[in-house]
């Protein structure tokens, strides 16, 4: 992908808003965004150039392929593709949200921002570059953001007020794409969610270079193919190709088009080799072991690389919805996932401990029963070419379909 003024990095998100209601004063809205007019790049230095003072830049590092990334609050995008030459591979950019431009600097070998300043006018951001190894850019990829101030922005004070009450308001998931819909009407809804895609390619097997991406689509492809076939249910996938969803985008697109069931797809990754199996998650506050803590943790940050903050619930208010909306679900979703290990059984390899609790972000649905199924590790020989293969993929699909027909043949009786 080159250079694109439209979006990145999948669909724009609403971000939370702030409402600022102020018995002194409300401050008039800015007029309109500055402009990125120029982007270079070369071997030392990024310098972007914006037609009037922005807000501030915030500078960050994505492994998997290496990237850098500047968001730049209060701009739009005006500027053409740049030449690019030494570490920096490709540029792209995109707006972000609605005043928000993302560039992005694909890497073509590790470097580090060593320097970052704003010019005295606020219209040009340099970036210093100092090369470094690949574990040293590994371990800055995991530091928080740097942000950098203009000139105007660091002498400016904001607005006092002995009045102001602040009011977190839910991201909207208005404009989401209704995928398409497989199978008899009136059936049951199943719906197969393939994990990452897009930029984001999960786990990648130091064994054979696959990515987690490429094998969720597939298994889930195979999934669907095997629920239609049956005739018993109807299927929908949140992506049929290589793009990129944010988590709570996933749950809303089931939501959206009325899921009796959702299902995602997955490939776990370990420190240890030895480490093998397939894995049923099922949602929980609180993580049933530390293992399953520290997945839930790393997948949900998938979408935190991407600037998008994933912790939008209150904790309280979270609370108090599982007691009252989601006892019946959490259930469910229990009890599918002990149908899809009895019925998989001889056909998908599980763990000895299959069934564990953590909050994952797809799972958090209050009214759809959902499962995570991490299908196999990608740090395993055995289980990569196990679910990397067609053969293997079939059996997986398999399972599910024994125990979606199960599932939804038990709540059909009991209603």
């Amino acid at each position: 992908m080159g250079w694109t003024p439209k979006r990145l990095f999948g669909h724009k998100q609403d971000m939370p808003l702030l409402v600022l209601a102020s018995a002194m004063f409300l401050p008039a809205p800015e007029a309109h965004a500055s402009g990125v007019t120029g982007v270079e790049a070369t071997a030392e230095r990024i310098v972007v150039r914006f037609d009037a003072p922005v807000r501030n830049a915030q500078t960050f590092l994505i492994g998997g392929p290496d990237r850098l990334a500047i968001d730049v609050a209060g701009s739009d995008s005006k500027a053409r593709a740049p030449k690019t030459e030494g570490p920096i591979a490709q540029v792209r950019q995109s707006q972000f949200s609605a005043d928000t431009t993302r560039i992005v600097f694909d890497l073509a070998r590790p470097v580090l921002i060593s320097s970052g300043r704003f010019s005295a006018d606020g219209k040009t951001l340099t970036l210093g570059l100092r090369p470094v190894d690949a574990p040293l850019f590994t371990s800055a990829a995991k530091a928080s953001r740097k942000t950098y101030l203009p000139p105007v922005a660091q002498r400016a004070a904001p607005p006092k007020s002995r009045y102001n009450v602040t009011v977190p308001l839910q991201r909207t998931t208005s404009g989401l794409p209704r995928p398409k819909i497989y199978g008899p009407a009136g059936r049951p809804l199943v719906v197969i969610d393939a994990g990452h895609g897009g930029h984001d390619p999960g786990a990648i097997s130091p064994l054979t270079g696959v990515r987690e991406k490429d094998i969720t689509l597939a298994i889930a492809t195979k999934i669907k193919d095997e629920l239609v076939a049956s005739g018993r249910v109807r299927v929908a996938m949140v992506r049929e190709d290589d793009r990129f969803y944010v988590l709570n985008e996933r749950t809303a697109i089931a939501r959206n088009i009325g899921a009796g069931l959702f299902i995602s797809i997955h490939a776990d990754s370990a420190g240890a080799s030895e480490a093998s199996g397939a894995t049923i998650y099922t949602l929980s506050e609180t993580a049933s072991d530390r293992e399953a803590a520290a997945l839930a943790a790393r997948e949900n940050k998938a979408d935190i690389i991407n600037g998008v903050n994933l912790a939008g619930e209150n904790k309280e208010i979270a609370s108090i919805l599982l007691d009252l909306a989601q006892r019946e679900t959490m259930n469910s979703s229990a009890g599918f996932a002990k149908l899809l290990k009895r019925e998989g059984t001889g056909l998908i390899p599980f763990r000895a401990g299959f069934h564990k609790m953590a909050g994952f972000a797809v799972l958090k649905a209050p009214d759809t029963p959902a499962i995570l199924l991490e299908t196999g590790f990608m740090t395993n020989t055995d289980d990569v070419r196990r679910i990397a293969s067609p053969e293997g993929q079939k059996r997986i699909a398999e399972g599910v379909r024994k125990a979606v027909e199960i599932f939804f043949a038990k709540r059909m009786a009991q209603r």
